[in-house]
């Protein structure tokens, strides 16, 4: 059963073809890749997904309801959350303020009850942060609660980032290059982790440059090129295709 579904979508920047009449559909649980090259629209159609972008034409479905025009601020509300592939940290905030600011998106803002502390503010706070907490349990950061976020090794960073996106309670996950700059060890525990996080329930989207994690996790990859689809299907039949390998494994192209 199909979690997102994207319909003939279209980014135009001037005369520039960002995004080329795309379908893509992506399935409830499962992970899905999207590869290739350079400027070939991957994080333009991660920034359509969560309404950064508006499309210049198509739609985008999610769980059978049109959210191509929904605002960005609304979106984390239907369970989609997304990480970055420049990390972006408060400077001073702690791990556990970071995370709990991914928190705040799925819930509704009371002022008065900010102001004044009401018992429903107190209990809500208190949600917020347990769901910060058991976030940073899933990426393995339990006991760094209190450290400032900013002056964490960067692998220790990734995974606060991380944290924050689980902790709006994703139902769909984008994960936007989350294996940069990382050493091998800390590939190796991404990996595991991405898993673990699957098989939460959580569905993801996946664009990343390492092609050996990529053909080893995901269920289904789309390939890009300028903007357009070129091929789409298991990693093997992908990894396979004539066209993928004329156009872009085949010479070496970085998938960044």
């Amino acid at each position: 059963m199909s979690l997102l579904q994207v319909k003939s979508l279209t980014k135009y920047f001037g005369g520039l073809v960002a995004v080329d009449d795309l379908d893509m559909e992506v399935r409830k649980g499962e992970i899905h890749a999207l590869i290739g090259p350079n400027g070939s629209g991957k994080t333009t159609i991660f920034n359509l997904i969560s309404s950064v972008l508006k499309p210049s034409a198509g739609r985008i479905i999610f769980d059978g309801e049109d959210i191509t025009n929904k605002s960005p601020s609304r979106v984390p509300k239907y369970g989609i959350t997304r990480t970055f592939q420049q990390i972006s940290l408060f400077r001073t905030m702690t791990v556990l303020e970071t995370v709990m600011v991914g928190a705040h998106l799925r819930k509704k803002a009371n002022l008065a009850g900010a102001l004044f502390h009401s018992k429903c503010f107190r209990e809500q706070e208190s949600d917020i942060r347990e769901r910060a907490r058991q976030a940073l349990d899933v990426v393995g950061l339990s006991g760094m609660e209190n450290h400032v976020a900013t002056e964490l090794p960067y692998g220790q960073q990734r995974l606060v980032e991380l944290a924050r996106a689980l902790a709006v309670g994703p139902r769909l996950l984008l994960l936007d290059e989350p294996l940069a700059g990382m050493n091998p060890k800390e590939i190796d525990f991404m990996r595991q982790l991405v898993l673990k996080i699957r098989d939460m329930g959580v569905t993801i989207l996946l664009v990343e440059h390492n092609m050996d994690l990529v053909m080893d996790i995901s269920d289904k990859v789309t390939v890009l090129s300028s903007g357009k689809k070129i091929a789409e299907g298991l990693p093997g039949e992908v990894q396979s295709s004539p066209v993928v390998v004329e156009n872009y494994l085949g010479r070496g192209i970085s998938c960044a």
